[in-house]
Parts: C-alpha cells; sequence; structure tokens
C-alpha cells in the first residue's frame, strides 16, 4: 500500500494566543513561543487548539473503488479493543444481558484493560473482569436507558454508548447507532475527548428512497464545468454549415441546436445540454441534473473484496479449450503412418496429430 505525507501549515492568525512580549536591546517584540501556550494553555494544562478546521481534498480516479460484489450477509467486527451487543429474555422483558466483545482472548494488550459496565438507570456500575464476558441486569421501569462500556487502559479511556428500549418485547430498533468515545491519557491531547457514531443516521435506512439526492437536496440543480467543444457535432452539408435556431435532426428527434452565435461567444444545446464556445478556446457547459434517482440504485448489500483492490470489474477466468479425440487405440499412430508420404503430410496430418520435435 502506497503511504503519502500531508503537511498542514497553520496560519499566525490561529497562533495568535502563542505570542509572548520579549524586549532586546530596550526594544519590546512579540514573538511565538514554542506553541507550549496554544497546547497546554487551558484548564488544567489542556490545549487551546480546538474548533480547528482543516479541509483535505483527496483526489481518487474509478480504479481506487476496487470492485464490489453482492454481500453474503455475514458480519464480524475487525480489531475490536471495545465494544458489546445486548440481548433481551422474552420470558422477562425487563431483564437485558450485557455480552462485552472485545477481543481480550486474542490482543494480549487489552490485559491492561479494565472493563467498567453502566445500566444508565442510576445503579452501581460492574467490573467485567477478562473471564466475565456477561452481566445481566433487571430494570425496574419502564424507558429509555443509554448502556455504557467504559475501558481503561495506559494509554487512554475509551467508553462504548447505546441505546436500549425497556421493556424490550416488541421494540423495533429503527437505527441501532452506537457512540464511541476516546480520551486520551497523556500527552498535548490528553483529557480531550473524541467522539463519533458507529453508524451514521442515513446508513441505517437501507431503501433507495433515503439514498436518492431528492432526499438530501433541491433538485434538480445546475452542474457547470469545463469542457472541450462540440459544435462540430451540429455542422451540416451545403454553404452554410452552421445556422441558428435549426434544429439537427438523428434518429427522428431532435439532436441539438445553435442559439447563439456572434462575436463573444456561440451558444448551443446538444441532448439538453448547454454549451457556450469563446474565442480563446474556452467551453463551458451548463445542465440540470437530479443526481441519483430511484433508476440508478439497487437496494442490494454489497462488499468489497480486498483481494480485488484497483480493479472495477470482477475477473473472468478462460481456460484453454480442449478438444477430445475420443479413444485411440494402442496401434492407431504407427497406423496412420501409412496415410503419410512425405515430412509436409506428416507436420500437417491431423491438424497436429504427430509430435514434431526440432532439434
Amino acid at each position: 500500500m502506497k503511504s503519502e505525507k500531508y503537511y498542514i501549515k497553520i496560519s499566525p492568525g490561529v497562533l495568535k494566543d502563542d505570542i509572548i512580549e520579549e524586549t532586546y536591546s530596550g526594544n519590546t517584540f512579540g514573538v511565538y513561543t514554542a506553541m507550549t501556550e496554544i497546547l497546554s494553555g487551558g484548564t488544567n494544562g489542556s490545549s487551546l487548539l480546538t474548533g480547528l478546521t482543516i479541509h483535505i481534498v483527496f483526489n481518487q480516479t474509478f480504479n481506487d473503488l476496487g470492485y464490489y460484489s453482492t454481500f453474503d450477509g455475514y458480519i464480524m467486527q475487525k480489531n475490536v479493543t471495545n465494544n458489546f451487543i445486548y440481548s433481551g429474555d422474552p420470558t422477562n422483558p425487563f431483564d437485558v444481558t450485557v455480552y462485552n466483545t472485545s477481543e481480550v482472548e486474542f490482543k494480549r494488550f487489552l490485559q491492561l484493560s479494565d472493563y467498567v459496565l453502566d445500566w444508565g438507570d442510576g445503579s452501581s456500575t460492574q467490573n467485567m473482569t477478562l473471564t466475565l464476558s456477561a452481566l445481566t441486569h433487571t430494570y425496574n421501569n419502564s424507558g429509555v436507558y443509554t448502556i455504557s462500556l467504559k475501558q481503561t487502559n495506559p494509554w487512554g479511556v475509551t467508553e462504548v454508548k447505546k441505546q436500549i428500549h425497556v421493556p424490550m418485547t416488541g421494540v423495533t430498533i429503527t437505527n441501532p447507532e452506537g457512540n464511541i468515545t476516546f480520551t486520551p491519557q497523556g500527552g498535548s491531547w490528553s483529557g480531550t475527548p473524541l467522539s463519533y457514531d458507529f453508524i451514521f443516521s442515513g446508513d441505517a435506512e437501507n431503501n433507495v428512497s433515503s439514498q436518492v439526492s431528492s432526499t438530501w437536496t433541491s433538485v434538480p440543480f445546475l452542474v457547470t464545468g469545463y469542457t472541450k467543444s462540440k459544435i462540430t457535432d451540429l455542422k451540416q452539408y451545403g454553404n452554410i454549415q452552421y445556422a441558428t435556431n435549426v434544429p439537427i435532426i438523428k434518429h427522428g428527434e431532435i439532436y441539438g441546436v445553435i442559439d447563439i452565435m456572434d462575436s463573444e461567444k456561440t451558444g448551443y444545446t446538444i441532448n439538453n445540454v448547454t454549451y457556450f464556445d469563446y474565442p480563446d478556446g474556452t467551453t463551458i457547459y451548463i445542465t440540470n441534473s437530479s443526481g441519483l434517482t430511484e433508476n440508478d440504485l439497487v437496494a442490494s448489500a454489497i462488499t468489497k473484496n480486498e483481494v480485488l483492490l484497483d480493479m472495477v470489474y470482477s475477473p473472468e477466468i478462460q481456460s484453454e479449450v480442449f478438444i477430445d479425440r475420443g479413444k485411440l487405440t494402442a496401434f492407431e499412430g504407427l497406423e496412420r503412418l501409412g496415410e503419410v508420404d512425405n515430412i509436409g503430410d506428416l507436420v500437417s496430418y491431423g491438424y497436429g496429430y504427430f509430435k514434431i520435435n526440432n532439434n
């Protein structure tokens, strides 16, 4: 895998809180410190470098997408350091069982971690040891509770939160998203929590209508850009090769028409896309788009095959053609020599029936 480095330059305006005054030869100057103030000048030594938005643009080609195949339905968690699942009891709908799915048995460094479970109803927290991977709790009242599993280790604190509905009978979880928060211990970012959801709300709606563009923005919307001139597609035979307001017909339908031809620009429309050619050779296009529509999408789960990275089509296996000549007797080859009169016949006989060794 190719590794790339990204260098981010922070402007002096962002570091204005890190300026201190220094006096030299009777003159006072404002100078930057070694970023000690901005990294640890907050409450309890916290960093002041917050709320900083950095725009990073990643350029990809269609080869970077890889090949996706139909999802087989099997789901596994990868590199799980802290997570849990929960289940209910049909006979006791107020009982909830939590299972610690952290890979404590396969990752030895997790043995340095302590796991604490909070049921979210004000009851006492419980420790989940390496040998105790499941706990059951009985809630006293109906409602929505947030269960959290907190993992503490030498490098930080990781907390996973998930909401449950009690009682758990007949409850449909519309969006079973969980929230994970990591708080580093030590370093410049110590005590600064980083949080995100496991599942984005849009991903939980696995239907076509929730994914089309009209759900998220007003359609149609304008799409513009630069392209190459297509005016030659409207060229006609005769003395007047380019005429305004004369539709060009292809296959019985209007293909395009030239609307404007003057010293400033040439404007024309082809297949509902408007083009403008300018004297300096620049061509821009303008068109309306509805984005993704229901005709473009299929409600089928897909998965990316890592073995097919840098491929956009499924590999096609082509085997060699084997022609069965039928059953041969032990002396058939020798008998066929009687049909050969010269070397040329031997080479061409039966489309290569005899194997010729050239020394």
